[in-house]
C-alpha cells in the first residue's frame, strides 16, 4: 500500500474527480471530524452506556465522552506519527496535522454505531436472531451472507452504515466522509462471510453489512487497501493507531472510572499507573496534591503521554508491515508498556465489566432488546406482507408500525417488501440508533408497563 493513495481526499459518493485537492486552510479531514461531531448519531452517545449503565455518578464516561476522549489521543498519535510519515514518504502534499485529523475523526466515530446498553447490546441481538423462535424462522427466508450479518451482529458494522447511508441518506455516501477517514475507521475491514479473513486482529470481526459492501468497496479501491478476497482487505495502517487510541482509552479510563464508582482501591490504581509512568519525580509530585481525584488525574494524564509516545515507536519500527498488510497484533501489543496493560485489562475483565451493577444492567438489556424485537419484526413482516398483495395486517400491526419512523419501514419499496434481510436489518437502524433512556422507556411502553 502506498501513502498518497492511503490519505486519499476522495469523498465517498462522489464522483472520483471531486474535492482531491487538500486545502491547508480546512483540510478535508477537518470537515470530516466537523461532520461526525455534528451528527444527530453523535449527539446520541451522550446516553449510551460505555462500562457503567445508566450510572448515577456524572464523573464517569459516556460513550459520547469515551469517543472524545479517544479522538483526543488519536489526533496525538496520528500527527506524531504523521511527521514520520510525511518525511519518508510521498504524501501528495499532505501534512502531518492532516494525518493527526484523519486518525481523529477516524476514532471520534468509532462507536457511532453501538447499540444500546454497551456490548451487551450487541449480544443480545445476536442471541436474538440466532435463539429465539423468530430469528430461526427468518434463517428460512434469508441467503447465507445475510444471515452471518446477524448472527455475528457487529456495532462496526452498524457505525459504517451509519455514517456511509443512515445519517444524511438522500445521498449516496451518506455524510460522504474521505475514504482516508473511513478506511482508518475500519479496524475490521470485511464482511460478515469472506473465503478468507485479514490477517490477525483485522479479521476478527466484521466492519460491513451485505447491503454495504460496494460502498466499503470504494473505499478500498480509492485508498488502495489491499483486497485478501472478495469483501476482504488488509486494514489501512492508521486504523492502528485508531485502535491504539481506543485501546489506551478503555484501559485506562475505565480503570480510572473503576476507582471513582468505588470499585478500585486507589493504591492498586497508583500502583499500576506510576509502573507505567516509570518516573521517579512522580510521586513527590503527588505528594504536594492533596486531593486523590486530582492524583488519579495527574497520573493519567502521565499515562497517556508514555503510552502514545511508545505506541508512535511501535508506528515506526513496524511500518513496512504495516503497508505491506501483515502486521497481526495491535500496536500496544509491541509496546514496552504491553505486560502492565494486560495485567489492567486481566483486573478490569475479572472484577470491573463483570460487576452486579453491570452484569444486572446487561441481563435487563437482554430482555429489553429481544422484547422490542419480538415485536418490531412480525410488526414490519405483517405490514410488509399486506403491501406486497398479502393477507390483511393485523390491526395491532398497523398501529405499532407507527411508532417507527416512516424511513424505517418504507411502505412502497418493493426491495423492502421482498426482502426479509432489509426489514431486519432497517429494525436495527432504528434499534442501533437508540439511547439507552430512549430503549427504556419504548420498552415499557411496548410491553405496556408505562404509558
Amino acid at each position: 500500500m502506498e501513502w498518497k493513495k492511503l490519505i486519499s481526499p476522495h469523498r465517498l459518493g462522489r464522483k472520483k474527480d471531486e474535492e482531491l485537492v487538500i486545502s491547508q486552510e480546512r483540510s478535508p479531514f477537518q470537515r470530516d471530524f466537523d461532520r461526525i461531531i455534528f451528527s444527530s448519531a453523535f449527539r446520541r452517545m451522550q446516553d449510551k452506556t460505555q462500562v457503567f449503565p445508566m450510572a448515577e455518578s456524572d464523573y464517569v464516561r459516556t460513550r459520547l465522552t469515551h469517543c472524545l476522549e479517544t479522538a483526543s489521543i488519536g489526533r496525538s498519535l496520528g500527527t506524531a506519527a504523521g511527521s514520520f510519515i510525511c518525511k519518508n514518504f510521498d504524501t501528495a502534499g499532505a501534512l502531518a496535522s492532516d494525518i493527526g485529523s484523519i486518525v481523529a475523526a477516524a476514532a471520534l466515530g468509532h462507536d457511532i454505531g453501538n447499540p444500546p446498553l454497551g456490548h451487551g447490546g450487541e449480544e443480545a441481538i445476536r442471541y436474538w436472531f440466532q435463539r429465539s423462535e423468530q430469528g430461526q424462522e427468518l434463517h428460512n427466508q434469508m441467503l447465507p451472507v445475510e444471515c452471518a450479518d446477524f448472527d455475528q451482529y457487529e456495532g462496526n458494522a452498524h457505525g459504517f452504515r451509519v455514517m456511509s447511508v443512515l445519517q444524511m441518506p438522500d445521498q449516496r455516501g451518506g455524510m460522504q466522509l474521505t475514504c482516508a477517514t473511513l478506511g482508518a475507521f475500519a479496524k475490521y475491514p470485511r464482511g460478515s462471510m469472506v473465503t478468507q479473513k485479514p490477517p490477525g486482529a483485522a479479521g476478527k470481526k466484521f466492519n460491513f453489512f451485505h447491503a454495504d459492501r460496494e460502498l466499503f468497496a470504494e473505499v478500498a479501491e480509492m485508498t488502495g487497501m489491499r483486497q485478501v478476497a472478495p469483501d476482504s482487505y488488509c486494514r489501512h495502517p492508521l486504523a492502528f493507531l485508531v485502535e491504539a487510541a481506543d485501546d489506551i482509552a478503555y484501559r485506562i479510563m475505565d480503570f480510572e472510572d473503576a476507582h471513582a464508582v468505588g470499585l478500585l482501591p486507589y493504591v492498586e490504581l497508583e500502583e499500576d499507573f506510576l509502573e507505567l509512568i516509570g518516573e521517579d519525580w512522580v510521586k513527590d509530585y503527588l505528594a504536594k496534591l492533596r486531593q486523590p481525584v486530582r492524583k488519579v488525574e495527574f497520573m493519567r494524564a502521565q499515562v497517556i503521554g508514555v503510552l502514545v509516545k511508545q505506541s508512535v515507536q511501535a508506528f515506526i519500527d513496524h511500518q513496512q508491515e504495516l503497508l505491506d498488510g501483515v502486521l497481526e497484533k495491535p500496536l500496544i501489543e509491541y509496546i514496552p508498556a504491553a505486560p502492565v496493560l494486560r495485567k489492567i485489562e486481566d483486573r478490569s475483565r475479572r472484577d470491573i465489566y463483570n460487576t452486579p451493577q453491570v452484569a444486572s444492567v446487561i441481563a435487563a438489556g437482554f430482555e429489553l432488546i429481544s422484547g422490542m424485537l419480538d415485536v418490531l419484526v412480525p410488526t414490519v413482516n405483517e405490514i410488509a406482507r399486506e403491501c406486497a398483495g398479502g393477507p390483511k395486517a393485523s390491526y395491532r400491526a398497523w398501529r405499532m408500525v407507527k411508532i417507527m419512523p416512516a424511513h424505517y419501514a418504507p411502505m412502497d419499496d418493493p426491495a423492502w417488501q421482498s426482502s426479509a434481510y432489509l426489514r431486519l436489518l432497517y429494525v436495527l437502524d432504528y434499534l442501533a440508533g437508540m439511547t439507552d433512556t430512549y430503549a427504556v422507556n419504548l420498552y415499557k411502553k411496548l410491553k405496556g408497563i408505562s404509558l
